[in-house]
């Protein structure tokens, strides 16, 4: 009986993987073809042979050249969106509730706080100028973080307290960003404003990188960590008698859940509602076992932030909305239509 379901659960995990796979293909395809600039899937896949067999797009080739700066912003996109959606997953086993999501630490807050100062101020680093603002943001989200882990410790290390904590942080954190912008007669806060609500726009492949190793990285530890995950849902009692280390467990998962969602936000900016909607809809197509619930939160949410992106791109071409907004316009209405229709099922 048992080997049967464990043959039926890689059966499963195998054809969702298939067709998120296959889907997120897809969406990369329409993604390097559309914009201000429309190519055709024949030309993109040409490009794309072209750009491999030399390792780089054709200096003189113009459309070349448009593929590869739209295949370098999907590296980006789909780190982020894979970032976020395991984020989600491991904050909601973590805290067992549903209605978390990766920014309950703070991190999301201290990043906008370092992230405005960055832009603001016109701070300008010689070497690595373009990397001032994500640098900033990546300090700012640590600070947040160990804020809100030291106030959570003080308090008592329980779930409630890490999520109270986070709360007060970010509110308190979010208070002085607001004050900042409001008060500035910067004429930078155009820029400012579009890094909180998010953006691919000024992408670069080294920034790509940065974005996509690392999250890929932290994500495979946390998928060896997925029958823990699945202990931990049963409550902190019951994990202690099963010889889990819950005190060091969580503070050490939910360390590695902060730096992955700070990396996710400092060279994009603020992208809402992602980290809480994947997990969800994950769970309604697989349950709640993390063995199958993570990684098909990683492609699903990957699929997610490339169809957000087309959308940004695209509805007011040749200029773009911020993905941030896009997201939440969307994320919303789904929550509350899952939240009404689906509900019963979000136990897994």
């Amino acid at each position: 009986m048992e080997g049967s379901f464990v043959q039926a659960t890689k059966v499963k995990l195998i054809l969702v993987l298939a067709i998120g796979l296959s889907t997120l293909f897809f969406l990369l395809l329409i993604s390097w073809s559309v914009g201000a600039v429309d190519i055709s899937f024949t030309a993109v896949l040409d490009d794309l042979g072209s750009i491999i067999t030399n390792f780089g797009p054709q200096s003189a080739n113009a459309e070349q050249q448009i593929v590869w700066s739209r295949l370098v912003r999907s590296v980006a996109v789909v780190g982020v969106g894979i970032g976020l959606s395991v984020s989600g997953v491991i904050m909601q086993a973590l805290i067992r509730n549903p209605l978390v999501d990766p920014y309950i630490t703070g991190v999301s807050s201290g990043a906008a706080l370092g992230a405005i100062l960055s832009i603001l101020a016109g701070i300008s680093i010689i070497t690595i100028s373009e990397f001032t603002t994500p640098i900033a943001a990546l300090i700012g989200a640590v600070g947040a973080f160990a804020l809100t882990m030291a106030l959570a410790t003080s308090a008592g290390g329980k779930s409630i307290n890490f999520v109270l904590s986070g709360m007060i942080v970010g509110i308190a954190i979010s208070s002085i960003t607001t004050l900042l912008i409001t008060s500035s007669q910067n004429n930078r806060l155009h820029g400012a404003l579009f890094w909180l609500y998010g953006s691919f726009a000024y992408m670069s492949w080294t920034k790509a990188l940065l974005i996509i190793i690392p999250v890929l990285m932290i994500s495979i530890v946390l998928l060896m960590f997925a029958r823990e995950l699945n202990v931990i849902l049963l409550g902190d009692e019951h994990a202690k008698h099963l010889g889990l280390n819950v005190r060091s467990f969580k503070r050490t998962i939910t360390t590695l859940v902060s730096v992955l969602t700070a990396v996710s936000v400092a060279f994009c900016g603020i992208i809402g509602f992602l980290g809480l909607i994947v997990p969800h809809t994950s769970r309604l197509v697989v349950g709640g076992d993390h063995r199958l619930l993570l990684p098909t939160s990683i492609v699903m949410g990957a699929i997610a932030l490339v169809a957000a992106d087309i959308v940004a791109r695209v509805i007011i071409r040749p200029n773009e909305l911020p993905i941030g907004a896009v997201v939440s316009l969307v994320g919303a209405p789904f929550f509350i239509y899952l939240m009404i229709r689906r509900g019963k099922e979000y136990g897994g």
